[in-house]
């Protein structure tokens, strides 16, 4: 198909976004939990618990439960929810109703297609390999060495090997931390609303384009500018 005259790529975040992961999280997440010794939380509760990353999860966790730990307790608690994620990463992981087909068409159309998410990068690879194969030119998570998002850092490296100005990206997520991270990076930042956070969240943050399906987002990345 031929390339259209607006936007030229996506970069998307994953949980969320491509991936509905939030009861995988809270299932290994509340196992940790209870091999701790702590109470568990419940599920749709993690939805404003994750976004900044694993660090960050672990300790609005232990908050929401009451716990506090020592840096080493909280270190060995981190351990064990990377063990238990690391052993099963797909455990009730699904895509989104047609994100496949969506990112797919936005291949054949020339798109550059990217993922960054927050979540650790070996994870992040894994779960978008087994969800949507090779259809990603560039997939990356948290790296030790890359501030996270909003920190513009990581998406403007991708436009840049992308070989396009930022404005020629839209910046796809669920949260007010993916639309600050579009602005910071001088994209548009598109909020789709089956994700874990709220419309009013992407609003207060930024988002220029809300979007309830995978058709409303393919007319928004193919809309010329």
């Amino acid at each position: 198909m031929e390339k259209h005259l607006g936007y030229r790529a996506c970069i998307f975040d994953l949980d969320g976004t491509l991936a509905n992961t939030l009861y995988s999280i809270a299932h290994f997440g509340n196992t940790a939990l209870k091999a701790f010794g702590f109470s568990t939380i419940a599920p749709e509760n993690y939805r404003t618990l994750v976004g900044n990353g694993a660090d960050v999860l672990m300790q609005r966790m232990l908050s929401a439960v009451g716990a506090s730990l020592s840096p080493e307790e909280l270190l060995a608690f981190r351990r064990e929810y990377d063990r238990l994620y690391e052993s099963d990463p797909m455990k009730l992981v699904t895509a989104y109703d047609g994100l496949p087909q969506l990112i797919s068409q936005l291949k054949e159309m020339g798109f550059m297609l990217g993922v960054l998410s927050n979540k650790p990068d070996n994870m992040t690879r894994f779960i978008v390999e087994k969800l949507y194969g090779g259809l990603f030119h560039r997939v990356q998570g948290q790296l030790p060495d890359v501030p996270k998002k909003p920190n513009p850092q990581a998406v403007l490296d991708m436009a840049a090997g992308f070989r396009l100005s930022p404005r020629e990206i839209l910046y796809v997520g669920d949260s007010g931390v993916d639309m600050q991270t579009g602005l910071n990076g001088g994209m548009d930042p598109c909020g789709v609303l089956w994700g874990f956070r709220s419309k009013e969240e992407l609003l207060e943050n930024g988002a220029k384009y809300l979007v309830k399906n995978a058709g409303e987002l393919l007319a928004v990345a193919t809309s010329e500018l």
